[in-house]
């Protein structure tokens, strides 16, 4: 039982990280209906922007992370209006295919620009781990976990604003808001840049737990069962689904990947995605689809 119990406590911290990971694709797809499968290499680039602060800087950990958010937010908003802006009125495929391309460019620039080991950020917490009711724990995933957790607030704090509102309006009717004297490019410029600010901030925490490297990019990808599950345009359902993926991820690790076979729990959250695919394509929470026939 303990046993369980302890991979429980794991997949929870581990699922509060990966609920702001993909707060960063919902904020944008509510507004924008875009489908960024750049996030991962997203998250990779900001990690090594926030490593580069510290290493390379000598910055401090909250100026690596002003100097990154800066960074990014200036990347996302000139994303939006050089490339995305443009395709407006296009078919979808088209911005799906822009975005893998442009996490193509960020995975090469992150490799050309930044040294192997600029990704290395650790939390200034204990490394040993502290005993809880039997139970060990890392302080870098606690403390990773409450930030994480403090962040999912704060962005929903923001969607109860005179700000969300409008937000929330554009991503129910973008022709009414507009009719209602809400200004979208104006929206749509904000969402980006806090996708910029969360990525910054996931991918620090994803590194501090996970490492720096290449690697991060498997975290991006657990966004996609994570906003299936819980709803694309979800906030709420994005940490529900967040949370079931990294306790179904864990709970894996430890009783189905010793019978059958090491890589099983990384491929877990995939089978869960297509199931709910087949059974409730809009997710827990998300906004059933209306297309007239």
């Amino acid at each position: 039982m303990l046993f369980f119990v302890a991979l429980l406590v794991d997949g929870i911290l581990a699922g509060s990280v990966y609920a702001l990971v993909a707060l960063a694709f919902v904020v944008v797809y509510r507004v924008s209906r875009v489908i960024n499968f750049s996030l991962g290499e997203w998250v990779t680039f900001a990690a090594r922007l926030v490593g580069t602060g510290t290493h390379a800087l000598a910055l401090p950990l909250a100026g690596a992370l002003a100097f990154a958010s800066a960074g990014m937010a200036a990347l996302a908003l000139a994303f939006n209006h050089v490339v995305l802006h443009r395709l407006i009125g296009h078919p979808p495929i088209s911005l799906v295919m822009v975005t893998i391309g442009f996490g193509a460019v960020l995975q090469a620039s992150t490799v050309l620009f930044f040294p192997a080991g600029s990704g290395a950020i650790s939390l200034p917490v204990p490394s040993e781990p502290i005993e809880i009711g039997g139970l060990f724990l890392v302080p870098g995933k606690l403390v990773a976990a409450a930030i994480a957790g403090l962040g999912v607030l704060i962005v929903a704090r923001v969607y109860r604003t005179r700000t969300g509102l409008a937000l929330r309006a554009i991503a129910d009717d973008p022709q009414a808001a507009m009719a209602s004297g809400i200004d979208i490019d104006r929206h749509v410029v904000l969402t980006w840049s806090m996708a910029g600010v969360i990525a910054v901030v996931a991918g620090t925490l994803s590194a501090a737990v996970w490492g720096g490297g290449l690697s991060l990019v498997l975290v991006g990808l657990k966004v996609f069962p994570i906003v299936v599950v819980g709803g694309m345009d979800s906030v709420a359902g994005t940490v529900v689904g967040a949370l079931l993926i990294g306790v179904l991820e864990s709970e894996a690790a430890g009783y189905l990947n010793p019978v059958l076979g090491a890589g099983f729990s990384s491929l877990a959250p995939y089978l869960v995605l297509l199931g709910v695919l087949l059974v409730r394509p809009y997710g827990l929470f998300g906004t059933p689809g209306i297309e007239r026939i």
